[in-house]
């Protein structure tokens, strides 16, 4: 199996360009018309018309003015279109520059004040090519003969199907309504609770209601022939609701998968703190497609069985130990759902933290040797084809090395701590501490830094910042050991625990040689596999 070209498919959309158009600024600053308002709610209502694989409907935006302005930018890609905005029940012009909409108010914004406008809005929206990575609508039927139509947008935006502020620095502050109409004998599946049905002689709309703030690209909707069942867990926070929803044809098959997320749960919640969206409840649902992080709506399409489609990313038997997108997607809940990047160029906070919590997981259940030997099995998936974090303000990614180069310097980090009841409390205090919102990674780094009392800022620029690996030259002559580190930025001085013929020993390497007088004719030199990086021994 080629386990690096099956972690490209893994991988997100990502841009190796360095030319950025005035479209990727306007998707990916935040723009005059966007800065001066700040999101409080969506109220989303869309109907799905499967035959014509095209969508209508409208969204009431709710902001509070944080200065005086005079347009506001909204976003929404073609082939969708904007039908008319009206605020107080007057309809705004608007321009238009590709995907950006900008749009005229008619009366003074005065600070402090809640307003909203209402946005009209219908076409024919993009057709997933490879979704989640290459994203959009799938249509596509179960093997009933029904139609089973969902979303998957986050690399493409949510702006591919409905307009809104798409950029991730903002979220409603007060959640989301989603309403979705589909055909009477289908249903539809959003995040958050389901709090009415209505009906009429063809249709039913499904009304979904998520009170927490919500990033755009986890807004979904998911219609099928549908069956549900639910239990409990009882978590941190007292009893979540968890629910489930698959194709009727799948539903003993997904009873017998699914049980797997309670250990999910129980594990993450250990190490994370409790699941961020108790209000909201916690749902898998069968999508058609490989899954994806959706907010309380997790959705799953790995086949039900274990491993990532069947495979183990890591070579070492352990990824086979649980379904991937089970474990990596609702890991997102925390990080990605709960603690969000404001500029996707950060995107590393969410997926390398997420495949970093694949080792928690298997930490949690089957110890800490499991867990070593899946993380250092990912290495051969890393490229280091250029840095994980991207370039800001235009809407780029990093390297999809974002996911197992990141989740091999979290474990690399656990490493330097030395404590892992301080480690797990770092990770319980990213969650509450940064508890539903958006931040950068160097807020990220910052927090860690200050929570080991480490200044941890060389350590986060090697592995983050360039694609070089810490090379950790190696002499040995009787009982003297000499070690310097090449390949480094400046100030890179992270110490490691040496393999000393059977004996393990801390040394503090930087980029000067040292040398030290031990009490054992040295035979032997290897670096812990715990570390991230490469050494080599050099004759003297």
């Amino acid at each position: 199996m080629n386990y690096r070209f099956l972690f490209l498919l893994l991988s997100c959309s990502i841009s190796f360009g360095q030319n950025y158009s005035r479209q990727d600024s306007l998707r990916g600053q935040i723009t005059a018309e966007r800065a001066w308002w700040d999101l409080q709610h969506y109220q989303l209502d869309v109907t799905v018309d499967i035959d014509n694989q095209s969508i209508s409907g409208s969204n009431i935006i709710t902001y509070k003015v944080l200065k005086n302005g005079d347009r506001l930018q909204l976003d929404l890609q073609e082939p969708m279109r904007i039908e008319k905005v009206v605020q107080d029940g007057k309809e705004l012009e608007w321009t238009s520059e590709g995907i950006a909409h900008f749009v005229k108010l008619r009366k003074k914004m005065k600070p402090g004040k809640e307003e909203q406008i209402k946005v009209f809005f219908s076409g024919k929206p993009r057709i997933a090519k490879n979704p989640p990575w290459d994203g959009g609508f799938v249509f596509t039927q179960d093997s009933n003969g029904k139609a089973f139509v969902a979303n998957a947008n986050q690399g493409i935006g949510a702006s591919i199907w409905w307009p809104n502020k798409d950029h991730p620095y903002d979220e409603p502050d007060q959640g989301t309504v989603i309403s979705v109409t589909t055909p009477k004998d289908l249903m539809d599946v959003s995040n958050g609770r389901l709090i009415k049905v209505d009906s009429t002689a063809t249709t039913k709309t499904w009304t979904w209601q998520v009170v927490n703030p919500i990033n755009n690209y986890g807004i979904n909707v998911n219609i099928g022939d549908y069956v549900h069942f639910r239990e409990i867990h009882e978590g941190e926070k007292g009893n979540l609701d968890v629910d489930y929803y698959v194709l009727r044809e799948n539903e003993a098959k997904a009873r017998k998968q699914f049980e797997q997320t309670t250990g999910m749960l129980a594990a993450f919640e250990y190490w994370f703190g409790p699941y961020p969206f108790y209000e909201d409840g916690f749902k898998l649902v069968e999508a058609p497609y490989l899954g994806m992080e959706h907010q309380s709506s997790v959705t799953y399409g790995n086949g039900y069985k274990n491993g990532y489609r069947g495979y183990d990313l890591s070579g070492s038997g352990w990824g086979m130990k649980f379904d991937f997108i089970i474990i990596h997607e609702a890991g997102h809940e925390w990080f990605a759902n709960n603690i969000t990047t404001t500029d996707v160029a950060d995107l590393w906070v969410h997926e390398g933290f997420t495949a970093y919590s694949e080792n928690l997981y298997l930490d949690y259940h089957f110890g800490a040797n499991a867990a070593a030997d899946y993380v250092v099995g990912t290495r051969k998936i890393i490229m280091n084809d250029k840095p994980i974090i991207g370039t800001y303000g235009v809407r780029e990614e990093g390297s999809s090395d974002m996911y197992y180069k990141g989740a091999n310097m979290l474990h690399t980090l656990r490493q330097l701590i030395e404590d892992d009841l301080q480690w797990r409390s770092i990770l319980r205090g990213l969650n509450e501490d940064f508890r539903h919102q958006t931040v950068s990674s160097k807020q990220v780094e910052d927090y860690i830094s200050k929570a080991t009392g480490k200044d941890l800022s060389a350590f986060f620029n090697q592995y983050l910042r360039t694609t070089m690996i810490p090379n950790l030259e190696v002499k040995m002559a009787g009982n003297k050991l000499s070690y310097r580190y090449t390949n480094i930025v400046e100030n890179f001085d992270m110490p490691v625990i040496a393999m000393l013929n059977d004996t393990e020993k801390w040394i503090f390497p930087s980029s000067e040689w040292k040398t030290e007088e031990l009490d054992l004719n040295l035979k032997f030199f290897a670096v812990k596999r715990d570390f991230y990086v490469d050494y080599q021994l050099i004759a003297n």
